[in-house]
C-alpha cells in the first residue's frame, strides 16, 4: 500500500478505535459509578485519568531530562522499580515521572519508588486528556514497563517528537493470540515504538510477528530479578515477622496470591497437613483483596475458625495461638513470603496463567504452583531448572509434595537456595534497560552526562551477548 493510502486507512482505523472507545465508556460509566458509590473503589484514580489534576504540581517539576516510566499495576512496578533507580543513577539531576493505571499499583509503587519526581495517574486514551497530561509532563522520552499499547497516547508522542522506549517487555501467549488476531490494527501502532527491550526470545519473536521491525528488538532480561534480589533483606522479613508475632522456628505454609477456587483447595490441603503436621500454620495472601470478606466466610466453612486478618493486627489486635493468618491488605505479600517453609503460588491451579513465583524465589523458598504458568515460562523453566520451583496437578499432587517436603528440611532448604542463587545470576537487566533508554535522550540534553545521550534514532551502540539483533 503507498504511503498515502496507508495514511489514510490508519486515519479510519483510528476514528473506529475511538468510536469504540466513546461506546464503551458509555457503558462502563455506571458500573464505575456504583463501584465508588459503593467500595469507594476508583475515587481516587478517576478524576486524574480524565485529567483533573493539579497543574501547579506539574509546572513546579525541576531537572533535566525529563522521564515518564509508566507501569500498569503491582506486577509492572515491581519490575520498574529496578529501572527508575538505575535511570536516577545514571542522571542524578533528571525529573524522572512515574505513572501507575491501578490504586494498587500506586500504592505499590509509593513503597518501592519512593525518590521518584513526581507520581501520577495515567490518563484515559482519550485523545484531548491524553494531550493535556503530555504537554503537562513535557517528557523527553517515555517509557512504558512490559507491554502497554495506547494507541493516541502513542500517537500523540510521535506527533510531539516524544521517543517511546518499551522496556522489560513480555507477550503472553493469551496477549499474543489477541493482538496476532488484529495485527492489522496494531502493526502501525507498533512503528510508534522507537525501541524495544523485552526479556526472553520467545517474546521478541511474538512482538515481531505483531508487526514491529526486527531490527528495533533486543532481547535485555528481566528487571525483576534486580529488584526482588535487592529488596529481600532481613530487615523486611524482622518487620513481618515481629508484626505477625512468629518467631521464626514455626513451620509456615504461605498460599500466596489466590484466585476464586484455590483457597477452597488450600483449605483443604491444610486441614491433612495438620494430621501428620499439627504446628503448621497458614498464611493466605488472596490476589485481590475485595475478596476478603468470600475468602473470610471460606475459611468458618472450612471449620478455622480461629484465624486473624491482618487488618485486625494493624488495628492493634496481637496474634496469639491463631493458625490461619488472612493478609487482606495492599503490599505485604513479598515481606509474608520471607516468613514461608514452603510457598504455593495461586492464579495456577484455576486458568489465570499464574502470578510472580519469583518473589518467593528470592527470599530462598520452594515454590509449587498449577498448570496454568502460560505467563511465567521463563521463570517457571528457571526455578524447576535449579530444583526449587515444583508444578503439582490438582488438590491431591499438592498434598503429596508439601508433605514430603516438610518430611526432608534440610532438602527443602538446599532447593530454595539454589532458586535464590538463579535469581541472583540473572541481575543486571535494569541497567541494560537504563542504558537503552538513555541512547534516545537528546545528546545535549541538561543533566545528561557525556557520552550519555545519543542520537534518539539509533539502537544499541554495541551487539550485546543478549541482543535479539541479527547474527
Amino acid at each position: 500500500m503507498t504511503g498515502p493510502g496507508k495514511m489514510k486507512k490508519m486515519r479510519a482505523m483510528m476514528v473506529l478505535y475511538n468510536i469504540i472507545l466513546f461506546v464503551t465508556a458509555l457503558f462502563l460509566f455506571p458500573y464505575v459509578a456504583v463501584k465508588i458509590a459503593l467500595t469507594g473503589k476508583y475515587r481516587r484514580s478517576i478524576g486524574p485519568k480524565l485529567g483533573f489534576v493539579d497543574e501547579d504540581r506539574f509546572r513546579a517539576m525541576n531537572g533535566q531530562p525529563r522521564i515518564w516510566v509508566h507501569a500498569v499495576s503491582v506486577g509492572e512496578v515491581t519490575a520498574a522499580a529496578p529501572i527508575v533507580t538505575a535511570l536516577q543513577d545514571r542522571y542524578p539531576k533528571g525529573c524522572i515521572v512515574v505513572s501507575t493505571t491501578t490504586e494498587t499499583g500506586r500504592l505499590m509503587a509509593e513503597r518501592l519508588i519512593p525518590a521518584a519526581t513526581a507520581l501520577i495517574y495515567f490518563p484515559l486514551d482519550i485523545p484531548w486528556v491524553v494531550k493535556k497530561l503530555i504537554r503537562l509532563v513535557r517528557p523527553s522520552v517515555f517509557v512504558p514497563v512490559e507491554t502497554e499499547l495506547w494507541p493516541n497516547f502513542l500517537r500523540v508522542c510521535r506527533k510531539m517528537g516524544i521517543k517511546v522506549v518499551m522496556v522489560n517487555g513480555r507477550i503472553s501467549p493469551r496477549s499474543f493470540k489477541r493482538y496476532h488476531r488484529t495485527r492489522f490494527f496494531w502493526k502501525p501502532v507498533l512503528e510508534k515504538l522507537d525501541q524495544v527491550g523485552v526479556i526472553s526470545q520467545t517474546d521478541r519473536d511474538r512482538i515481531v510477528a505483531m508487526g514491529l521491525p526486527a531490527e528495533k528488538v533486543h532481547i535485555q532480561g528481566n528487571a525483576k530479578y534486580d529488584g526482588l534480589a535487592a529488596t529481600a533483606s532481613s530487615r523486611l522479613q524482622q518487620d513481618i515477622a515481629s508484626r505477625l508475632n512468629f518467631s521464626g522456628k514455626e513451620k509456615i505454609w504461605v498460599a500466596g496470591s489466590t484466585h476464586e477456587g484455590e483457597e477452597k483447595v488450600v483449605l483443604s490441603v491444610y486441614r491433612r497437613l495438620l494430621e501428620t503436621h499439627p504446628d503448621l500454620k497458614l498464611i493466605l495472601v488472596p490476589r485481590h483483596i475485595e475478596r476478603r470478606d468470600r475468602v473470610i466466610t471460606l475459611l468458618r466453612e472450612a471449620g478455622f475458625a480461629d484465624f486473624i486478618t491482618m487488618r485486625e493486627i494493624n488495628d492493634g489486635k496481637k496474634r496469639s495461638d491463631e493458625r490461619v493468618v488472612l493478609i487482606d491488605v495492599i503490599g505485604e505479600l513479598f515481606k509474608t513470603y520471607s516468613l514461608a517453609t514452603v510457598v504455593y503460588c495461586g492464579g495456577s491451579l484455576v486458568p489465570r496463567g499464574g502470578q510472580n513465583i519469583l518473589e518467593p524465589a528470592a527470599w530462598g523458598k520452594v515454590v509449587l504452583y498449577g498448570p496454568s504458568m502460560e505467563d511465567f515460562t521463563n521463570e517457571k523453566a528457571l526455578l524447576e531448572g535449579a530444583g526449587a520451583g515444583l508444578s503439582v496437578t490438582g488438590e491431591a499432587d499438592l498434598y503429596t509434595k508439601i508433605h514430603d517436603l516438610l518430611q526432608h528440611a534440610e532438602n527443602l532448604r538446599e532447593r530454595g537456595a539454589r532458586g535464590r542463587d538463579a535469581v541472583i545470576a540473572n541481575m543486571g537487566a535494569a541497567k541494560r534497560y537504563a542504558a537503552m533508554v538513555g541512547r534516545h535522550l537528546p545528546a545535549r540534553s541538561p543533566g545528561v552526562p557525556k557520552g550519555r545521550g545519543g542520537s534518539p534514532g539509533k539502537g544499541p551502540k554495541s551487539k550485546s551477548p543478549r541482543s535479539g539483533g541479527k547474527d
